[in-house]
């Protein structure tokens, strides 16, 4: 039988953004330096693919320090960001620390601090229990953050009385719903200080913008990534915000539901920033083994930011042959 016809619309950007390459390499240096094992403190970034991959070279996943046992190989931070007594529990114990948080989110700890030093209340647009949140709060002492994750959250918002406020906000957000509690925080609290620079990446942005450009013009779409991954379920939503009727965050071919997929002339595809590029292959030869499939890239944006790799790992010469750390 003949298959089907398929236009494929392929995302541009997508895929792995520069936090996200640098923290991926910041794990494959550190074993090419020092050799397995290597500890990393959570999922370096949230892709279960990934986090196997490194896992099959040598990387030792933990989700507290008090698992890492006494030990001269390096212990890496995820690039999600962590509170200030992770590392600080890092040096009481003598471990070979190596941080891989994005840059994008330092900016954001480091924004925090300074409102913070200057007498401000400090709001955070965010997500309860992401782990960008936790180490963004985790910048300062307890209480010094206020956490709002939706406008019914800006309505009940009680700082204290007098106090200059300012916020910040989780880099990997929806732009729209970051956009409507920001107009709704400026409408309560009209000299709240904004960030000196847009705290959602450019990498989120660009691919949810390529997203509401395909979207509208396909019967179904895809988001690779994990269920884990904050950017990749922000996709699917504005997807479906975008008028795709279907629209799927899958990690691997083999979630592929055809009971939705099986009858399409249309089909948009993307991938979160921690997703590597081998599984949206993956997906396009799936649909290419039941459809006749074209595949055109739709590009809204040119992405060329690039992160060095940790100080430790630029710096830090690996061993001579035979010698131990």
């Amino acid at each position: 039988m003949q298959k089907p016809p398929l236009k494929i619309l392929l995302c541009a950007p997508r895929g792995f953004c520069a936090g996200v390459v640098r923290a991926i390499d910041a794990v494959e240096e550190a074993l090419r330096r020092f050799g397995p094992p290597v500890y990393v403190r959570h999922e370096i970034v949230h892709n279960r693919y990934v986090v196997e991959d490194l896992k099959r070279k040598g990387a030792i996943f933990v989700d507290e320090l008090d698992e890492v046992p006494s030990t001269d190989a390096p212990v890496i931070f995820s690039a999600h960001g962590v509170p200030k007594s992770v590392p600080a529990e890092a040096q009481r114990r003598h471990l070979l620390a190596i941080d891989a948080t994005c840059p994008l989110v330092t900016k954001v700890h480091r924004e925090a601090e300074i409102h913070h030093r200057r007498g401000r209340t400090v709001i955070l647009i965010g997500h309860a229990g992401h782990p960008e949140v936790i180490g963004t709060m985790g910048q300062l002492p307890a209480g010094a953050v206020i956490l709002v994750e939706t406008l019914e959250d800006v309505a009940r918002l009680a700082p204290p009385a007098d106090a200059p406020l300012a916020y910040v906000s989780q880099t990997t957000l929806s732009v729209d719903d970051t956009r409507e509690i920001i107009e709704a925080l400026q409408q309560r609290f009209p000299a709240v200080h904004a960030p000196h620079k847009e705290d959602i990446c450019y990498a989120t942005t660009n691919r949810q913008e390529a997203v509401k450009r395909v979207a509208p013009l396909v019967d179904a779409m895809i988001v690779v990534g994990s269920q884990n991954s904050s950017n990749s379920q922000r996709l699917r939503e504005v997807a479906e915000r975008a008028g795709c009727r279907v629209s799927q965050l899958l990690l691997r071919s083999a979630d592929i539901d055809w009971a939705l997929f099986g009858a399409i002339g249309s089909l948009g595809i993307t991938a979160g920033a921690s997703a590597p590029e081998v599984l949206v292959e993956e997906m396009i030869d799936a649909f290419a083994a039941r459809y006749q499939v074209s595949v055109e890239t739709v590009s809204t944006a040119d992405e060329s930011v690039f992160f060095p790799l940790p100080r430790r790992l630029r710096d830090e010469a690996p061993p001579p042959a035979g010698v131990t750390r």
